[in-house]
């Protein structure tokens, strides 16, 4: 097993897999990390989708266009869920509100799925494996992916994490300095703008010397654009189809 720091410090995204199974043990560590996950008023207002049948996750990979789901051992869905506790409420006789109609709920809920996608990522590196979080899971085809999962009322998948044996090891990708990270008893009041020219040559540089694949990408333009592109992904319809109708 790796230690704390070089889990958290030498991790990247892993995008190829061997062939090689992930054992037992350690799925049941990366479950367990998972179920220990904190959650808000320990209401655990999520649920994971562990999928290791070969032909559904080449179905989600033909969803979302991601080849890392179809080769990775395990592909691991985590969803916000409310289902879970409308069923004892209304088995116990509680009048249930409509939490999952408020922003609230809906930040709860992801809050709380990210969380555990947390636990399990930190988990399966530092047992050796590679891993890569897919938010693609939750915007390329969320009507489908709810079909193929049978998800009930008051459950929408947030984010996707593959796992499974490296076939790669990537250079890690350069992140904002420390000072742009962390601020101090207040958000900084000063003029940022040259630390992100700086980190945006930083990544600009990267991506045209890294090993593996190149590109011409810089950091701001890039993730605008990744921005441009959500804007069309109608989230807003897919959650209300889900069962959360954002009230207020």
């Amino acid at each position: 097993m790796k230690d704390v720091k070089t889990t958290l410090l030498d991790r990247r995204s892993i995008r190829r897999y061997e062939r090689e199974a992930i054992s037992e043990d350690i799925m049941h560590f990366i479950h367990e990390a998972i179920r220990n996950t904190p959650t808000s008023y320990n209401g655990q207002q999520f649920s994971v989708i562990d999928i290791d049948d070969q032909p559904t996750k080449e179905k989600l990979y033909e969803l979302t266009g991601q080849k890392q789901i179809k080769t990775c051992n395990h592909f691991l869905l985590f969803c916000a869920d409310y289902n879970k506790i409308s069923g004892i409420a209304e088995a116990k006789g509680i009048d249930m509100p409509n939490f999952a109609h408020t922003a609230d709920g809906v930040i709860v809920g992801v809050v709380d799925a990210a969380l555990a996608m947390m636990s399990a990522l930190t988990a399966a590196e530092s047992a050796g494996l590679g891993t890569c979080p897919i938010g693609y899971a939750r915007t390329a085809a969320p009507e489908a992916i709810a079909r193929l999962m049978k998800l009930p009322q008051g459950v929408f998948v947030v984010c996707g994490l593959a796992i499974g044996v490296p076939r790669e090891l990537p250079d890690i990708k350069p992140k904002q300095p420390i000072d742009l990270v962390i601020h101090h008893n207040m958000y900084r009041q000063d003029n940022m703008v040259p630390e992100l020219m700086a980190y945006d040559s930083e990544i600009k540089e990267y991506n045209a010397t890294r090993s593996g694949s190149k590109s011409d990408n810089d950091w701001a333009e890039h993730i605008v654009s990744y921005y441009r592109e959500a804007m069309g992904y109608n989230t807003l319809d897919a959650l209300r189809r889900r069962g959360f109708d954002i009230k207020r």
